[in-house]
């Protein structure tokens, strides 16, 4: 094989990086390797010196790594982890590259956990991969061309550079896993003198944010996928219902939790009438029994089990939204969840009628099953805007809670009959074409605890989740992109 590379350890671990050269030194393609830090400065690791950087996931640090990239390829490790990679992996890795040819490969890789090794895969890049936690691993294989091509690009980011660079890439090249696990990975020690957390890596950094999303927003533009301020309003006299909102509330062997939901919900003070919609998923516990004494007290209650044996939370959703009792607007309640106080359903539906919206969505505080707040506390999204949030969408994994709907048009939409990702997917699509209300202050108690559906998964469900939702994006963006292509024929 020809073809040679320039190694990265971009780490402020002393003793991951220590160990990392260890290991690439007896790689025989690696002919030159550097570390790049923000913490470690002026040191020498046997005769690598750091290259000192303020921000190391700046595009400055990428255009120091295409400057010293004197190879064919840049092999770069991410992270404080301890990275075992053998030349037979590397060398896969070169193929790869060349066969496709790629201009990022990335591989499965094995976890170290007490001394065994546990097979931790990734999943398949795609055109709706650009949310910036997409899971890469510790190890990344960058073509020099590419480097080369992006380091010529005026956008500076002090955070988002290698997502800016993957963007980048993404716009013109393959990115290509390698369905194989080619490395371990440990964690490393942390010594107390390289202990420290910097702003950069906190996700809630809205500076953080702001990057991702400027870099998100060019990529879009790039490939034809973005789309202007959303300007469409809804007239929302255009068709008459009895009722003015439903609640409505998908549950599932939820004993423990039902009541509690029930309660918040029957609870609401408002100025308009509302009905609660409970769609019964078959349960097996005594949910069912609950609900059916519920409704011997409480008419506002409409209890639905539905002909389907295994609907997802989507199909019961369009189960609640179909039916003839259904409100004008459809607000969401988990069955393990509850509203805030007395007011969040006037809330959500004061919205609708200020933002002439198709879709409000509020904001919530995660909290444990006795309602005690539990890290990160509110989670507000901010990041959403009206002239950009329905762009921004695409780059996050989900857009908050509670969620509601002006019900005509979520009638003509529909969820996908699964029981993740659904609400993500109307929420896409809606933003398409019609503006969405955001209430930032806090609305809704999401509750955690050992019963939620999301708790305890398995990596590969994790994967199986994300690359759902990563489906969802590729379709939208295709779809976004055949509408520009319209306006654009029409423009001509």
């Amino acid at each position: 094989m020809n073809k040679t590379i320039s190694a990265f350890i971009i780490s402020d671990n002393e003793q991951s990086v220590r160990y990392n050269i260890s290991k690439l030194n007896s790689v025989r393609l690696i002919k030159e390797i550097f570390v790049i830090s923000s913490f470690i400065s002026n040191k020498y690791f046997n005769d690598k010196k750091v290259i000192k950087t303020d921000f190391i996931h700046s595009s400055d640090t990428v255009k120091t790594i295409n400057e010293k990239c004197a190879e064919d390829f840049a092999l770069i490790i991410f992270g404080d982890k301890n990275i075992d990679i053998k030349e037979e992996s590397t060398i896969r890795f070169l193929e790869i590259a060349e066969e496709q040819p790629a201009g990022i490969v990335y591989s499965d890789f094995y976890d170290e956990e007490d001394n065994s090794l546990v097979e931790h895969p990734l999943i398949d890049y795609q055109p709706g991969s650009i949310r910036n936690d997409f899971d890469f691993g510790s190890i990344m294989l960058f073509n020099k061309k590419q480097l080369g091509e992006f380091s010529h690009r005026q956008n500076y980011f002090k955070f988002a550079g290698f997502y800016a660079l993957r963007l980048f890439v993404a716009e013109k090249y393959s990115i290509t896993r390698i369905p194989e696990f080619l490395y371990s990975v440990k964690k490393a020690e942390i010594a107390k003198s390289g202990e420290r957390q910097f702003d950069y890596v906190d996700p809630k950094n809205q500076y953080v944010q702001l990057e991702m999303e400027i870099a998100a927003t060019f990529h879009l533009k790039e490939i034809n996928a973005y789309l202007q301020p959303i300007s469409r309003s809804v007239d929302f006299s255009k068709e008459h219902f009895n009722i003015e909102a439903s609640v409505i509330i998908p549950v599932k062997n939820r004993e423990k939790t039902i009541i509690d939901a029930l309660n918040s919900a029957m609870n609401q003070k408002t100025n308009f009438l509302f009905n609660i919609i409970v769609i019964d998923n078959h349960s097996t516990d005594s949910t069912t029994e609950i609900l059916k004494d519920v409704l011997r007290k409480e008419k506002r209650v409409v209890h639905i089990i539905p002909e389907s044996k295994n609907p997802g939370i989507g199909g019961c959703w369009n189960e609640g939204i179909s039916h003839p009792l259904c409100g004008r607007f459809a607000v969401q309640l988990d069955s393990d969840d509850i509203y805030q106080d007395f007011h969040t359903l006037q809330k959500m539906i004061d919205k609708f009628y200020e933002k002439k919206c198709a879709m409000v969505i509020g904001s919530y505080r995660l909290t444990d099953f006795e309602k005690n707040e539990i890290p990160p506390g509110l989670i507000d999204h901010k990041e959403w805007t009206d002239e950009n949030g329905h762009n921004n969408a695409l780059r996050i994994n989900g857009l908050g809670a509670p969620r509601a709907f002006y019900t005509p048009i979520i009638r003509k939409i529909k969820f996908p009959d699964v029981s993740y990702g659904e609400d993500y997917a109307v929420a896409l699509q809606i933003s398409r074409e019609y503006k969405i209300g955001r209430i930032y202050e806090p609305v809704y108690l999401c509750r955690r605890w050992e019963g939620n559906t999301d708790s305890g998964l398995s990596i590969h469900k994790e994967n199986e989740n994300n690359f759902y939702k990563d489906s969802l994006r590729t379709k939208e963006i295709i779809a976004r992109q055949k509408i520009n292509s319209l306006k654009d024929f029409k423009a001509n």
